[in-house]
């Protein structure tokens, strides 16, 4: 099974939930979601994270779509909600960061 994101007018994800695979009886899963729920619906990965698959497979949209998450259509990324107004965009991890990096010792 796969996952899917529905979006608002703004490309906010308002609901996740689970679907048929990609290609599943030959049809496009994401259009038909589109025009059964009357909203954008794109497929995301539940194991990508930081642009990383979390189980060594191919990463798929950046980030896992979160509820409150925006696609970033230049990107072609789901990127979680900023934590702080101060935290800057880091697109080698496609996620917000801290302005100052964490202390390591």
């Amino acid at each position: 099974m796969a996952h899917y994101a529905l979006l608002d007018q703004n490309n906010t994800v308002t609901d996740v939930f689970v679907g048929y695979d990609e290609g599943h009886g030959g049809i496009d899963w994401e259009q038909e979601y589109s025009t059964m729920f009357n909203a954008r619906c794109l497929r995301t990965s539940y194991n990508t994270f930081h642009g990383e698959h979390l189980d060594g497979g191919k990463p798929f949209r950046g980030n896992y779509a979160g509820l409150g998450s925006i696609y970033n259509e230049e990107l072609d990324v789901f990127v979680p909600p900023k934590a702080y107004e101060s935290w800057v965009f880091d697109e080698s991890v496609f996620d917000w960061v801290a302005p100052i990096p964490y202390p390591s010792g």
